[in-house]
């Protein structure tokens, strides 16, 4: 007689995985593993190595939860908590709106950020390919930021996987404002939290001693990415007034580039 031969497993369908992996965070609520078990849910859809974790509390401190950058680039994110990371397409966009959202670097960066200093010294530096942000709102004045990269060697994200995160996301809130109650990171001297005191403001001050209001906001654009036509469109000046600003901008701050430019504002923020 022939032995009959075990039927391999059944193969779970990603539902069951995605109910697996949500019920295993929402059992680590409160606990330390809850973030390891919460990312897993999140890859279930959208699959990535590189995260960063950041909170922004009520009253505009940053608080750094967790990443996964490799010891060589820890210089690059030190660069970025220290006060650059206002200079961010999505950060930018976050001050905006100020809600639950998920969204693609290429759906808001300006025309030229691939071309500035922080680009080359931050997203070049430690191999950024391609990033996804979401935002979620705690419902207390605080938000949970979640920067999700790909590297070169990865693909770069699809629409598809925007869709998935977004149909998520009120799964994700919740369990957000369940693990992040008010009493997580609300604390006299923080523990992880970024010097808002020497930070705040950083962009509003920049140059104020040179420059003049316009000046200061065309220089401002000029650090976030945007060429002299898309500058025109966002303040509602003509390029060819851009161009004047960026020359009286250049002189009275005795630069001649945009990355002496960043260095300038490197130095306001000590």
């Amino acid at each position: 007689m022939h032995s009959k031969s075990k039927a391999p497993p059944p193969v779970k369908s990603r539902e069951d995985l995605r109910a697996e992996s949500l019920s295993r965070a929402i059992d680590a609520l409160g606990q330390t593993i809850f973030l390891t078990n919460v990312l897993d849910y999140l890859r279930i859809d959208v699959p990535f190595v590189g995260i960063l974790l950041l909170l922004f509390d009520k009253n505009n401190r940053l608080f750094h939860i967790y990443d996964t950058i490799r010891t060589p680039y820890r210089i690059d994110l030190d660069m970025y908590l220290d006060g650059v990371y206002q200079l961010d397409p999505f950060y930018t966009r976050f001050c905006k709106d100020k809600k639950t959202c998920a969204m693609l670097i290429r759906d808001v960066a300006p025309d030229r950020f691939n071309q500035t200093e922080y680009y080359r010294r931050y997203y070049k530096n430690i191999e950024l390919q391609d990033e996804m942000a979401i935002f979620t709102d705690l419902q207390d004045g605080r938000f949970l930021f979640f920067s999700i990269g790909r590297r070169a060697s990865e693909p770069r994200f699809r629409r598809k996987e925007l869709e998935a995160i977004n149909r998520d996301l009120p799964v994700l809130a919740s369990l957000c404002r369940q693990h992040f109650d008010e009493s997580t990171y609300d604390q006299e001297s923080p523990s992880g939290s970024v010097d808002d005191r020497r930070m705040q403001f950083a962009l509003e001050r920049f140059g104020e001693e040179a420059l003049t209001p316009r000046e200061h906001e065309v220089a401002v654009c000029i650090l976030k990415g945007h060429s002299s036509k898309s500058l025109a469109r966002e303040i509602d000046i003509s390029p060819e007034t851009v161009k004047i600003h960026r020359r009286n901008i250049y002189r009275k701050l005795g630069i001649s580039s945009q990355s002496e430019l960043f260095l300038k504002f490197l130095n306001t923020l000590g």
